[in-house]
This record gives C-alpha cells, structure tokens and sequence, in this order.
C-alpha cells in the first residue's frame, strides 16, 4: 500500500540557524558550570471563577548566585548595568518550568528562545499576587502578577520609546547605542508622564496599566528598574523577540504591537483602553487601525509630540491620522502636562485642586492713594 502523500515544509533557514546558536550556548554554558535561572516578569490576569493569568519570564544558565529572586546583584546594578550585559546570559530553549500560583502548582514550557509567555487558568480575587517560579534546579524566583476585576472598565496601555524614556529607538544605530551601549542610568524620562499615569491611577483604581514595546525581552529587567526609579505605576510588559521567525528573518516590531492589542481586546471585552504612545513612527496609526476595528474599546488616544530634533532621531513624524477614527478623542501634546489638560478635557482627569491661601492669613489691603 502506497504511502500516504504528505508535504513536510522546511523550517525558515533564519530559525534552525538560531536554533542551532541557541543549542551551542546551552552546550558550552553548561559546560562551564552554568545553572538554571528564571527571571521573571510581571504579569496580568482577570478574576473569577473562568479567571487566569498571564505569566512572563525567560529562562536562562548563568554564573550560581549572579541573580537574586531573578534580579543582578546590587552592586551591578548600582554601578549602572551596561545594556550587552542583558544578552550574554544563554537562553534555555524550551525550558520546563513549575509555576506555583494561589495554592496550586503547574508545569509550562518556555519557547525556543527560552521566553515564558502562558496563560494559566486560575480563580483569584482582583489585586497583586505572587507567582513563584522554577526551572530545573534554579533558585525560586517570586514575581507579581495583576489580577483586574473584571468590574473594571478602564486601563491604559503605554508605548515606551519615546513615549515613557526618551531612546529615539527606531534608527537602528541608535537602537543598539540605546539597547547595548548605554547605561540605564544615563536613560531620560519623558518630562511629565509619570505625573500624568500617577494621576490616571488615582482617578481610577484598580485599572491595569501595560507597557507594550518593539524592544527584547532581554531589556526586560533593566525597563522594569527604570520604571521603578522614575516612579512609573507599577504594570506588565509586552515585549518580543528579535530573533526570525518562520515566515521571516527578523519579527515585525508594528506587527507585535497589533497582535498585543488585539490579544487585550480578545481577554478584556469589558475594559475600553486610554492608548498613549508618540508621533514618531506608528504608534497613531497603529492605535487608529484598532480603534476603528474595536471603536467600542478605546475610551481615548493619547500622542506624545516629539521635538523636532527628536522626530529627526526617530525618523519622522506620523500625522494625518486624527480624523479617521470618528468618535474616539485624540489628545496631542508635546509633555505630560499638555496631556493631563487634554485628559482633563475628556473628564478622564479631574483637575488638580490648587490649594488657597491658609485661612489665618492677612488679608491684602487696597493701597491707599497719598
């Protein structure tokens, strides 16, 4: 009897050669003593009996006692951590992991580039919780993760470059000044934008925030540290990998921001998202594209406006895109305070009270004319 006629299609040449970089370094890590080292990230879930989480990490072989709970030592990071440093450790492809979450223990399995990235059904009630993480023999390694109750309907998803930290990221000499160069003490805050999410957090508690990037899970814990340093609510990140995939050679940064938008439409119909981004490159237009396609989840669209030497850097300017989604607000402004006015305007700020005079004051007295 005649085989049955199937087509075995070849893995794109871009991923076995990663595959095959990947295997070496595991090889010669683990020869050199290496161990296994989970390093996790904040994660996100909705509550209730049909709730889950998403949970972030990478796995990775580095040096016995190089990391602490998934963190470098202190001294790394107080000296200021150069950005190759987040790239040397060897991932562990398809790394089998034990996540331990609300009394209840699970086995997942990272990618082949040693990312963690699974939802995990579980019922937990809206707030923070600890997700303890494990890999082969590694250390545990805590980590938080968001619970939304699912009454919520408001949240804010943030860009990052150029939106949060000023990195002109998208001119590709830059981008690797930026991601191995540079020392995450010497990144530059965007001037008011932690002020302005503080104030969103305030007005609405309990609302998730998310940080979604084009940059690597690699910079992962030195964007976490930033966040933190420069006071930034707390909130998970969305980042990719820049390795190949099977249909090309190097992911789409524009495709992973549509894809992750369009995941968190999918999990949270009942939230309509306030999308903060920049000028710079996509960001409207990507933030456009979902709003006509889910008008009914974005409450409003918020445009960092770049300096015109940081368009230069960021390669130009995006504009014209304001008047293709009728019914969803823009705010376009140049700082964090140009866009708490326009928030104020769409009542999704109250305004900041000014406080008067104390009472026990002296009260001003017309001058007298001689």
């Amino acid at each position: 009897m005649a085989a049955p006629n199937t087509v075995k299609h070849a893995r794109h040449l871009g991923v076995r050669l990663e595959d095959g970089w990947h295997a070496f370094r595991e090889r010669g890590g683990r020869s050199r003593g290496l161990v296994a080292t989970v390093l996790p990230f904040r994660g996100y879930g909705v509550s209730g009996a049909d709730g889950w989480v998403r949970v972030f990490a990478r796995i990775v072989l580095a040096r016995p006692g190089a990391f602490t709970n998934g963190l470098p030592k202190s001294k790394v990071v107080s000296d200021g951590v150069r950005g190759w440093r987040n790239f040397i450790s060897p991932p562990i492809p398809h790394a089998e992991v034990v996540a331990e979450i609300g009394g209840r223990t699970f086995r997942v399995d990272a990618d082949r580039g040693g990312v963690l990235d699974v939802k995990i059904t579980v019922d937990l009630a809206p707030g923070w919780h600890a997700v303890t993480l494990r890999s082969e023999s590694s250390e545990p390694a805590d980590v938080s993760v968001f619970v939304v109750d699912r009454s919520i309907d408001f949240g804010v998803v943030s860009d990052i470059d150029d939106t949060v930290v000023v990195t002109a990221l998208p001119r590709p000499l830059l981008a690797a000044w930026n991601s191995f160069v540079l020392s995450e003490h010497a990144r530059v805050a965007t001037p008011g934008m932690a002020v302005m999410m503080e104030r969103l957090m305030r007005t609405r508690p309990g609302s998730p925030v998310l940080y979604l990037s084009t940059g690597a899970w690699n910079v992962a814990p030195t964007l976490t540290r930033f966040l933190s340093r420069n006071l930034y609510p707390a909130g998970a990140l969305l980042l990719t990998d820049w390795g190949p995939t099977e249909g090309r050679w190097f992911r789409s940064g524009q495709q992973h921001k549509v894809d992750q938008l369009r995941r968190l439409a999918a999990q949270f119909p009942h939230i309509s998202w306030l999308l903060v981004g920049d000028d710079g490159q996509h960001d409207p237009e990507i933030y456009a594209e979902f709003a006509r396609r889910h008008p009914g989840q974005v409450r409003a669209i918020a445009i960092r406006q770049l300096t015109p030497s940081e368009a230069v850097l960021a390669g130009g300017r995006s504009m014209g895109t304001m008047d293709s989604t009728p019914g969803t607000p823009w705010v376009y402004a140049p700082d964090g305070a140009g866009i708490c006015e326009g928030l104020e305007r769409l009542g999704l700020l109250e305004p900041e009270r000014v406080a008067g005079p104390p009472t026990s004051a002296m009260p001003v007295l017309p001058r007298k004319t001689p």
